[in-house]
Parts: C-alpha cells; sequence; structure tokens
C-alpha cells in the first residue's frame, strides 16, 4: 500500500528558508536591472520561490528545482520586462501560460501592478497559482484564470483590451501573436520571452505582426550574467486585429526551459 501524501503547503510559514546564494542572486540581477525593491516585495519574490520549489516535490511545475538557478532563470529573468514596462507605463497586464507564476507574479510585485491576470489551463498549475498568489499577499491584486488563451479571447474574456500582454515559454512568435493580440487594447504591447537564435521564428512573427495589425517586432537583449542569450520581444497592437471565429484548436509550445 502507498504511504499516503502529505498535503501540498498553503502557506509558506512552514518551509525552509532559501540559501544565502539565493539572495546574492536576487541583488546582483537588481543591480543589473537597475531595480530597487523594498523589504516587503523582495520577501513576495522569495515566498514564490519557497512554496514552488516546495510543490514541486509533488508536482512538476518547473524543470529547474535548484534555488540558486531558480533566482536568474525564473525570478530575474522574469523582471528584466520591468525597465521596459515602467517606461511603458504598465500597471495592468496578462500572462499567458504562467505555468509556476513566471513572469507574472514577479512582474505583479515589482512594477508594481494594478491589476495582473495569469492565465493557465493545466489544473495542476492553475492551483498553485491560486495558493501562490494568497500565500504572497496578491489576492486582490492578481487574478487565476484556468482556461486556454485561444477560449479567453474568444468568448471575450479578455476583450477589455489590456494594455500589456506577457508569455514565457509558451508559444512560438507567431503562434503567440494570434494568441496575444485579440487580448490587446490599440497601442498596447506584447512581450515574449525568447531565447537565441530566433531568425526564422521572427521573420514568421513579422508576417503574423503584419496580418494582426501590429508594428514591426523590437529585439532587447538581457545582458545579465547567466541569462546572455535570452531576449525580450516587443511589438504594438497598431489598429483592431481581424475578428476569430473560435478558438484555435492547437496548443503551440515553443523549448524555451520553464
Amino acid at each position: 500500500m502507498n504511504p499516503r501524501r502529505s498535503p501540498l503547503p498553503k502557506d509558506v510559514g512552514s518551509l525552509p528558508p532559501l540559501p544565502a546564494e539565493f539572495d546574492e542572486r536576487l541583488s546582483a540581477g537588481f543591480d543589473a536591472l537597475a531595480i530597487d525593491l523594498p523589504p516587503d516585495a523582495r520577501s513576495k519574490l522569495v515566498d514564490h520561490v519557497r512554496l514552488l520549489l516546495a510543490w514541486n516535490e509533488s508536482i512538476n511545475l518547473t524543470a529547474i528545482r535548484d534555488p540558486v538557478a531558480a533566482a536568474t532563470a525564473h525570478v530575474v529573468g522574469s523582471l528584466s520586462a520591468v525597465p521596459l514596462l515602467r517606461r511603458e507605463g504598465v500597471r495592468a497586464f496578462l500572462d499567458l501560460g504562467s505555468g509556476g507564476g513566471f513572469p507574472g507574479i514577479p512582474l505583479a510585485v515589482a512594477l508594481p501592478a494594478d491589476r495582473a491576470v495569469l492565465v493557465e489551463s493545466i489544473g495542476k498549475k492553475a492551483r498553485f497559482l491560486e495558493t501562490a498568489v494568497r500565500a504572497t499577499g496578491l489576492a486582490g491584486i492578481v487574478e487565476v484564470r484556468a482556461q486556454r488563451a485561444e477560449e479567453l479571447a474568444a468568448t471575450g474574456g479578455g476583450r477589455r483590451g489590456w494594455p500589456a500582454v506577457v508569455a514565457r515559454a509558451v508559444a512560438s512568435l507567431p503562434d503567440l501573436v494570434e494568441l496575444a493580440f485579440p487580448l490587446l487594447a490599440i497601442r498596447g504591447i506584447l512581450v515574449a520571452w525568447k531565447r537565441l537564435p530566433i531568425d526564422d521564428e521572427l521573420e514568421a512573427g513579422r508576417r503574423a505582426l503584419e496580418a494582426q495589425a501590429g508594428s514591426v517586432p523590437e529585439i532587447h537583449p538581457v545582458t545579465i550574467d547567466g541569462l546572455e542569450s535570452h531576449v525580450l520581444v516587443t511589438a504594438r497592437k497598431l489598429r483592431a486585429s481581424p475578428s476569430r471565429s473560435g478558438p484555435s484548436q492547437r496548443r503551440p509550445r515553443d523549448t524555451t526551459r520553464r
């Protein structure tokens, strides 16, 4: 008879602290990005990762299990968009395929956001996100939607017109444009986390953007130790996107490691 599995934690009070190297990586990332966060905001980022690693022992939320690696790849990588989004004046955004909460939760904490929606169709991941939002004190600011992006766009659930849609490890750029642009407000911005080389994907993305009334994509290098091959790809919605007849049957993914 299999032993009964312990309940997954719902708060961080009983969880072990992260190693000192985790905080050192965070500090180095903050310095590289010229981000200064108050102690309570930093604590939220730490508690999110503590909970993620605890759940990851039972449920596969991320391929990265080392907390120090998670500091760079997950937290600092997510925060790499903060300077850009702050320049845009973004205080509300939609995170497509949020997975373990990246980039959505770190962005909500660091901007700081007035409203954020984390869209995640996989039930176990959505349950983790709901737990993490409560445990980090973000309830009331961050909402979790357990549905596919295609459904959200097709049913009008996201058609309020978001100033920004963000996505990390969700889809190829052309598929991501198709998913995100119906959810963006005119002049809203799509931010996609990508890895080099992306020449072929970028060319296909340009064609998709032209079809969806989008701007020419821009590439923003991520100049952080350990993330040298990472870039942010941005594009702006210039006019109303073509209407869609219904949700796509595809569930495209890219190969970026979560």
